[in-house]
Formats: structure tokens, C-alpha cells, sequence
């Protein structure tokens, strides 16, 4: 069944071990994707997550409040299908990567920068031997291909859970570098989203604030939050080991 755009008529969400993972039911009726496809998922942890949202509509479903459940039909609808299209258009920000693109003026700005995001590409130079080149100024500059080749490997490894949740990791704070430290355990996504408003936040502090600008960013920080969540839903056993 689709879930979009119906009211509720469940009287309780479970799940169930299924070939090939868990599903979500409904009343003892299996949820589908909005292209219907089986909804089932690679961990318990997961369709816990999603039948816990499921639980929690009252009225009109509402997908905006169901993040994990919109990531996972996300993951079989449209990351499946095309794998290796989605991990390549991931992989292309590590050519443009935000944290490589550091202020002309004023110094306290270029130390801000240098403070949050050097650290990150010395990780990614010392964990995966990618050595960004740095430039002052919005010029491109190019990139080592054995760098970016390096970060693409990182990338392909991937499965369609684990790219959903990049995609967003890495779209969101526009860094590659940032997406996979998050992942990979070297920051939370609480601090990625910091690091890659360190621009913005200066401007704030000199300009003022925008409630509307302040809004969309609130916006985008849960999604980055929600990203974060999905990839340890697809990895309990790492999460529950820290």
C-alpha cells in the first residue's frame, strides 16, 4: 500500500522478519514503497524506526514527520535502481569540496576556516591518502585525480542505505570530506553542520540575522540529523558498540 496522502486506518504498525530483512505491517499488511515495492529493510533497528513513525500519525499521514520511513523508500525507489549514477554524482563534490575553498579577507574569517577545516582534510589525507588542493577565492582549482579517486572509492563501497544517507550528509554541508568523516565515525553530524557554517555564521554575526534564512537552515540541520540517524539505523551493532 501507498501511505501518502491516505488517513490512518491501522490500529497498530509491527515488524517482521522477511527474506532479504525486516518489513513493516500494518494491521498484518506488508507497506509498500510509493513505487510499490516491498518496503523491507536491511535491519531490525530500521523497521522498528520506521513502524515507531507509522505509530505516531494521527489523521492524515504526514511524510515530512517520517524521516526514516521517506530515506528508506528513498533507498529502494531511487538509489537501487541506480547505484552507481548516485555514488558518482556523490563523489563529484569531492572536486568543489567547501572545506577546499577558504576566504581572500578578512584574517579572523581565514582563521576560522583554517581552524575547522584543516584537521578534516588532513584526515582524509592521512585515512585515505586524498590530499585536497586548497585555494583562496571561489576560482575552481583542480583537484589531485588520485585524490578524487580516492574519495570515489570510499563512495562505490557503498550500499543503497548507506548512500541515501550520504547523499544528504554530503549535499547538505556541500563537502565530500565532511559526509564521509561523519560516516566514518571521525565527527558527528552536529559538528559537520557547524563546519560547514562557519561562512554563514560570520556573516550573521556581522550583517544580523534572517528569520527566514534562520529557518531554512534549522530545516536542513534536522535532515542532516536525519541522515546521520538513518546510517546507524543501517549500522546498530556499530552504533550500540560506542
Amino acid at each position: 500500500m501507498c501511505a501518502w496522502e491516505v488517513k490512518r486506518f491501522w490500529k497498530e504498525a509491527g515488524v517482521n522478519e522477511v527474506e532479504g530483512g525486516f518489513a513493516v505491517h500494518l494491521d498484518g499488511r506488508a507497506v509498500k514503497t510509493p513505487a510499490k515495492a516491498p518496503l523491507v529493510v536491511p535491519t531490525r533497528a530500521m523497521a522498528e524506526a520506521i513502524a515507531a513513525e507509522w505509530d505516531a500519525q494521527e489523521g492524515k499521514v504526514d511524510p515530512a514527520s517520517m524521516p526514516v520511513t521517506r530515506a528508506a523508500n528513498s533507498s529502494i525507489d531511487k538509489v537501487r535502481t541506480q547505484l552507481s549514477e548516485v555514488a558518482a554524482l556523490i563523489a563529484a563534490y569531492g572536486e568543489t569540496d567547501l572545506l577546499c575553498y577558504r576566504a581572500e579577507a578578512p584574517e579572523a574569517l581565514i582563521a576560522l576556516q583554517a581552524e575547522g577545516w584543516d584537521a578534516l582534510l588532513d584526515w582524509a589525507h592521512a585515512t585515505h591518502g586524498a590530499r585536497l588542493a586548497v585555494t583562496q577565492g571561489i576560482l575552481p582549482v583542480a583537484q589531485p585525480a588520485e585524490a578524487i579517486a580516492a574519495l570515489a572509492a570510499q563512495v562505490a563501497a557503498l550500499d543503497e542505505w548507506e548512500l541515501a544517507a550520504l547523499h544528504d550528509l554530503v549535499g547538505i554541508t556541500g563537502s565530500l570530506v565532511l559526509g564521509l568523516a561523519v560516516v566514518q565515525g571521525r565527527l558527528g553530524a552536529a559538528e559537520a553542520w557547524d563546519l560547514s557554517r562557519i561562512d554563514e555564521e560570520w556573516q550573521i554575526a556581522q550583517w544580523g540575522d534572517d528569520e527566514e534564512a534562520r529557518e531554512q537552515a534549522l530545516l536542513k540541520k534536522e535532515a542532516l540529523l536525519a541522515a546521520e540517524r538513518f546510517w546507524a539505523l543501517r549500522h546498530p551493532a556499530a552504533t550500540d558498540a560506542n
